[in-house]
């Protein structure tokens, strides 16, 4: 009879592909995968320690896990992921019931960790931790068993930006691009499971290619993952400004299957913030840059990512964001108040600000990014736009799916009511009625359309 392992994923759709991987060697290794924790035999935690809230999430899923040893049929409890590469020497003083710590740089080992374990070896605590310093893990089997009609690909690994306020660095290594070859065919995987939209992710998706090609290399694997068969959306996570290019622009305003939606963490937009950020951009530089994108590609659709409260920023450094967030009308928008990470550069700064500062900066932030998005949706009542079906709402009468505009997990979404059954995957044209909070209610037409995409 096949061991059984239950898998926990925390974190972002990096994780998420990375436990996919976990799954496809473990059933390649004799093992069965299983949602019902309970009648595990052993339980991975792939975790998140991005900030302070992703840490407490870790721990409380960790405890949760745990209880299986007592309640269910656990043998071992392994924990993976940034938060066991981060503190791998402190989990076991802290949580005792786990047994194995895997690095990021370890996961193609975790078959024979547990193959091992559960057979009666290895009785002692276990880390197996290793410089992340290949992506040759990506290329190990990947089980998806979602029907969700969208996939993500992870196109290269780790980072070098070294923002000061960042750990990823130090926890998934130097930024490691896959060979172009290696991504389309993942992605031909995708399509054959009824994926319609792949999703590009990385660290820094726009610095794709430069470490094995010498150059960036983004836009010629968008025009590659365009020939293949059965994809129909093709969108990019994340592009950090100061490597959006002429080619890059241009691509997304020809290419049909490349989305008119650029996620683009900016930060901040003081200069003497960004400069003790790390950052290489500066105000002038980014607010040219997204003139230049929204003049050249039509309907282009907006995201970035702020961090509010950095060590030193005065009320006029935020006012200067405030008014920034307010001028520019980003579609789509997330804040962060500064989180204080061991080991990162900005953790020694001077001028560190109260918690309680950073959070009201952050609120006033959002509250006028709702005023925005407001604004915006506005626009779109009326409108017909080509929408993918995602599913069908919990109440089971409206259906549930995005536009080009949305990026599924973090965006908004359509729900739309349809006069004939619709299947997850299609590509629906959808009138939007009235908006929803942040979301829209739509309904889908039968004839003509006149939106975008």
């Amino acid at each position: 009879m096949k061991k059984k392992v239950g898998i926990i994923t925390l974190g972002c759709p990096k994780n998420l592909v990375d436990s996919e991987i976990m799954a496809g060697s473990l059933e390649d290794a004799g093992f069965e995968v299983t949602p019902t924790l309970i009648s595990a035999e052993a339980i991975i935690v792939n975790t998140c320690s991005f900030i302070g809230d992703a840490k407490e999430e870790a721990v409380i899923n960790i405890l949760e896990a745990a209880r299986y040893k007592d309640e269910g049929s656990l043998k071992v409890l392994m924990v993976t992921g940034c938060l066991a590469e981060r503190y791998k020497d402190e989990i076991f003083k802290e949580i005792p019931e786990v047994d194995v710590v895997v690095g990021t740089g370890s996961i193609d080992q975790i078959p024979d960790i547990l193959s091992k374990r559960l057979n009666g070896s290895g009785l002692q605590k276990e880390i197996h931790a290793r410089i992340p310093n290949t992506v040759d893990y990506l290329e190990l089997t990947r089980n998806v068993t979602d029907n969700k009609p969208y996939g993500y690909i992870k196109i290269a690994e780790g980072c070098d930006n070294r923002c000061t306020y960042c750990i990823i660095p130090s926890l998934r290594g130097e930024f490691r691009s896959r060979s172009v070859e290696n991504i389309v065919r993942e992605a031909g995987m995708l399509a054959n499971k009824g994926k319609k939209e792949i999703i590009l992710i990385a660290q820094d998706v726009t610095r794709y290619g430069t470490d094995i090609y010498g150059e960036k290399r983004l836009v010629p694997l968008v025009r590659e993952l365009s020939k293949v068969e059965g994809i129909e959306r093709i969108r990019l996570l994340y592009c950090y400004p100061e490597l959006i290019d002429d080619d890059l622009i241009n691509e997304m305003k020809n290419n049909e299957k490349l989305v008119k939606y650029l996620d683009i963490p900016i930060q901040h937009i003081s200069d003497r913030i960004l400069k003790a950020m790390g950052r290489r951009g500066n105000r002038e530089y980014i607010i040219r840059l997204l003139e230049k994108i929204r003049h050249e590609i039509p309907g282009v659709v907006l995201r970035t990512s702020l961090i509010t409260g950095f060590p030193g920023e005065t009320e006029e450094d935020f006012n200067e964001l405030y008014d920034f967030v307010k001028e520019s009308r980003f579609e789509h928008l997330g804040v962060f108040a500064y989180s204080r990470e061991e080991g990162t550069p900005a953790y020694k700064m001077k001028g560190q600000i109260p918690k309680k500062i950073r959070e009201a900066r952050r609120n006033k932030l959002m509250e006028l990014q709702k005023e925005n998005v407001e604004k915006y949706n506005s626009t779109r009542t009326g409108r017909i736009y080509d929408t993918i079906v995602d599913g069908v709402a919990e109440d089971g009468i409206f259906y549930v799916g995005r536009t080009y505009a949305e990026t599924p997990d973090i965006d908004p979404v359509i729900y739309f009511t349809s006069p004939e059954p619709l299947e997850t995957g299609a590509l629906v044209p959808v009138k939007i009625l009235c908006p929803d909070g942040y979301d829209l209610v739509g309904e889908a037409q039968t004839i003509g359309r006149n939106g975008e995409q």
